[in-house]
């Protein structure tokens, strides 16, 4: 009972880490862009670095995101395929598990690409800021490895694919 409840505050910890982090980015993201704009149109100048950085923030903030939103069940959701499984437990816990095991595969082949891409941008320098390339698929390698292992415990518990959704989630 106790690790159901340290798993309960572990995951709203990790949801307001992603949040900020997320919001950071954004923030980030946005002055760059907005003191970039002021100064090309208002100056004639502007910051070469400004697309680089939103470029790397925007990749890094997409991938916090679906990391985050995998445990809390909010990626998109096919549950008008499994419906007519909700009066049959057994077909349900079958597909389940196909589920699961559907999305360790998928994930696991994303994060070994992404780990290839990291190795082959560990080599290069971006452009303006000069930052190791290797950090555009670091987020993908990361956000997969999670999801690969958070869906191989989905998979050896038995979890049963969530059917409540909102409409506007299916």
């Amino acid at each position: 009972m106790s690790t159901s409840s340290g798993g309960a505050a572990a995951r709203p910890a990790f949801q307001r880490f992603a949040n900020g982090a997320m919001a950071l980015c954004l923030a980030v993201m946005a002055c760059a862009v907005f003191v970039n704009v002021v100064l090309r149109y208002g100056f004639g100048s502007g910051i070469a670095a400004s697309e680089e950085l939103s470029r790397l923030l925007f990749v890094w903030m997409v991938f916090i995101g679906a990391t985050a939103a995998y445990p809390a069940g909010e990626h998109m959701a096919f549950t008008s395929l499994l419906l007519p499984l909700r009066r049959k437990p057994r077909a349900l816990r079958v597909m389940s598990r196909v589920i699961h095991a559907a999305v360790v595969v998928a994930a696991g082949l994303v994060a070994w690409g992404a780990w290839q891409q990291v190795l082959v941008g560990l080599d290069g320098k971006s452009p303006v800021i000069g930052y190791p390339m290797a950090l555009l698929p670091l987020p993908a390698l990361l956000c997969t490895a999670v999801i690969c292992v958070l869906a191989v415990i989905k998979l050896v518990r038995g979890d049963v694919v969530e059917l409540d959704h909102d409409a506007a989630t299916e």
